[in-house]
């Protein structure tokens, strides 16, 4: 390369990162005020506080072409980013202490349900791509593999921002819902705990209801609750490979890779969070990162979202993940009652 094409090449490289900017900083102004709302509110995922002030900042107006680079490069990568450092959460360790038996029941209730919602979407009329958002928020963990699942889709921002306000409706009824119903069952603060994390959606959700319930409650619910989003990792490699089968049948050329390579990250940074290895700190500073990274991302998503179209469809997508929810709160009951 010549001198002018050196010339040439860095200012356009310069051109295109100016032009990410504005949309960067007004999500990451949004993903902080998300993660403060989370700090002085436990339960309100600061994942949901950004994506409705994207929406509100559509809906009021506030919305700017020269917004959307930044905002697509946070709706893509920054999301991708902020999944692998989500990894930095889960101890498998802690997961294996667990045994076999909850274990199994946690597969078998993320399976069962992740099919009978995506089942039940598609006979309600939902989309293909809205049926997968809303089983894979029901299934998993809420908003955050809602927004991963989407990236091995073909989902648009009004399908990912009907998911997450359907999972997080549902996981606002759990949590009032799921004591109640410990009371009546008569279950002990260790069975709550666990059937609280193998069947409410988001992650706040299932330390707001632990830690009222009792610190015996508290760590059973954030162990499988950890170990149901450890899940996401093989199920967004199953739907990839659904999606390239459907391609090569259809004779699509484009294939989607069987495990995106922020999946990969993601199981990479809890093996390596599993080691020990890694400094308080350095945890400390990821979860924060992965956070906020996650935040300026559903912020993105938020902002590009048409609410006449949530609104077309989001009593179909509710109905759909209320049957999902049912039957995950049912499924790991028994299970766990049967094996605890």
């Amino acid at each position: 390369m010549t001198i002018k094409d050196r010339t040439t090449v860095v200012p356009a490289a310069g051109r295109r990162h100016a032009r990410l900017l504005p949309g960067l900083l007004v999500a990451g102004v949004a993903a902080a005020v998300g993660y403060l709302v989370n700090h002085w509110f436990g339960a309100a995922s600061p994942l949901v506080v950004a994506i409705v002030l994207g929406i509100l900042l559509t809906a009021c107006g506030g919305y700017r072409p020269w917004l959307q680079p930044g905002l697509r490069f946070a709706a893509t990568m920054l999301l991708r980013i902020g999944v692998v450092l989500l990894g930095l959460q889960l101890v498998l360790s802690d997961v294996v202490e667990l045994g076999i038996g909850p274990m199994a029941v946690v597969v078998l209730g993320v399976a069962v349900s992740f099919v009978a919602t995506r089942w039940v979407g598609r006979r309600l009329g939902l989309s293909a791509d809205r049926s997968l958002l809303v089983a894979t928020g029901v299934a998993i963990c809420g908003a955050s593999a809602v927004a991963a699942m989407n990236q091995v889709g073909d989902g648009e921002e009004d399908d990912v921002v009907t998911a997450v306000a359907v999972v997080t409706v549902l996981g606002t009824l759990s949590m009032v819902a799921l004591p109640v119903l410990g009371v009546l069952f008569g279950l002990d603060d260790v069975l709550l705990g666990l059937w609280v994390g193998a069947s409410v959606h988001e992650v706040g959700q299932v330390v707001a209801i632990g830690g009222a319930v009792g610190a015996a409650a508290l760590s059973a619910a954030v162990v499988v609750k950890l170990f149901r989003v450890l899940l996401l990792a093989p199920l967004v490699a199953a739907v990839a490979v659904e999606r390239r089968s459907a391609r090569r049948t259809s004779g699509d050329v484009r294939k989607p890779p069987v495990l995106p390579w922020f999946v990969v990250g993601f199981v990479a940074a809890a093996l390596l969070r599993t080691t020990g290895w890694l400094p308080t700190g350095v945890l400390d500073v990821g979860s924060v990162a992965g956070t906020v990274l996650l935040s300026a991302a559903m912020f993105a998503l938020g902002a590009a979202v048409n609410l006449r179209a949530v609104a077309r469809g989001g009593r179909r997508a509710l109905t759909a993940g209320t049957v999902g929810t049912v039957v995950l709160s049912t499924v790991t009951l028994a299970g766990l009652t049967l094996t605890t």
